[in-house]
C-alpha cells in the first residue's frame, strides 16, 4: 500500500537512531534531510564547540609555557583556518553517519520534508517536489532558536551562526547566563575578542551549584571577560544595561 513501512523527517540523533532500529527489524525505511546528517550535536553543538574550546585554550598555553622554560615566540590566530578545519571534521562525521545508514539499508533523501497527512510526506529539493507515502511517519526535526522581537535584533546572531562567522569580531556581547553562553564567552575571549556577558539573573549558571557559579564568575572576570548580572534592556537604561562601546556583534545564547 505504501512506498515505505517507516519514514523519518529529520536526520538528527533521534531520526538516525529510529530509522536504523526500524531497519534492523526488517522495515523498509526512508529518511529525508535538507542539510547534513547528524543533528545538533554533530553539526552545530558539541563537536564544533569542543573544537572551538580547544582552539581558544592555546592562548593561555602560550603564556604559561614561558614559566616552563619555553621561549616566548610570536604566534597568531587564523579564524578562517579554524572554520575550515571545523567544517572538514563535520564533513567526515557526516560521511560516517551516511555510511552507517547505508549499511542498514536506510534510503536517505536529500530534501525538505513536509507532512501532508497521516501517510504522506511532500519532499522538496533543488530537483523539484514530489510526494511519498509511508505506513508510519516520524517527525524528528528538532528545534531552532527563536530570536526575540526587540530593537537591535538585526545585530544579533545565535550560537548556530557563531560557528560560521566569516571574520572574528573585535568586540562581542553574549546575552544569557546558561552554560552555552558561558562557554561561548570563554571561547571568544580566548581568541582575543573583547567579550562581555550579560545576564538578567542574579548569577550565571542558574540551577548549577552556587559555589561553582560564584567561582566561575570570579575566574571569568580574571580573564578580562566583562560579566554583568542583573541586566535588562529597558527603554530608559541608556548605557547602564549594555557595554560601552557597543560591541560589533551580539550572540543570543
Amino acid at each position: 500500500m505504501y512506498d515505505y513501512d517507516f519514514f523519518v523527517i529529520g536526520a538528527g540523533s533521534g531520526g538516525v537512531r529510529a530509522s536504523r532500529m526500524a531497519a534492523t527489524y526488517g522495515a523498509k525505511v526512508g529518511l529525508c534531510e535538507d542539510y547534513r546528517v547528524g543533528g545538533t550535536c554533530v553539526i552545530r553543538g558539541c563537536v564544533p564547540k569542543k573544537l572551538f574550546v580547544y582552539a581558544s585554550e592555546y592562548s593561555s598555553h602560550f603564556k604559561d609555557a614561558v614559566g616552563f622554560g619555553w621561549s616566548e615566540a610570536e604566534h597568531s590566530f587564523d579564524w578562517p583556518a579554524l572554520i575550515a578545519a571545523k567544517d572538514k571534521e563535520i564533513d567526515r562525521l557526516n560521511g560516517l553517519y551516511i555510511n552507517n545508514l547505508d549499511n542498514h539499508n536506510v534510503e536517505i533523501i536529500q530534501a525538505r520534508g513536509r507532512l501532508q497527512d497521516a501517510h504522506t510526506v511532500e519532499l522538496t529539493s533543488a530537483e523539484g517536489a514530489r510526494t511519498i507515502t509511508a505506513d508510519k511517519i516520524l517527525i524528528a526535526t528538532g528545534g531552532w532558536p527563536q530570536m526575540p522581537d526587540i530593537p537591535g535584533i538585526e545585530h544579533a546572531i545565535t550560537s548556530n551562526e557563531a560557528f560560521h562567522l566569516e571574520t572574528l569580531p573585535k568586540k562581542l556581547a553574549v546575552v544569557g547566563g546558561g552554560y552555552i553562553a558561558v562557554e561561548f564567552a570563554g571561547i571568544f575571549n580566548g581568541m582575543g575578542v573583547e567579550t562581555h556577558l550579560l545576564y538578567r539573573g542574579v548569577q550565571i549558571l542558574r540551577g548549577f551549584d552556587q559555589d561553582i557559579a560564584d567561582k566561575l564568575n570570579e575566574e571569568m572576570s580574571k580573564k578580562d571577560i566583562d560579566v554583568r548580572v542583573g541586566t535588562k534592556r529597558h527603554r530608559d537604561c541608556q548605557n547602564r544595561c549594555r557595554p560601552d562601546p557597543y560591541p560589533d556583534r551580539w550572540v543570543i545564547a
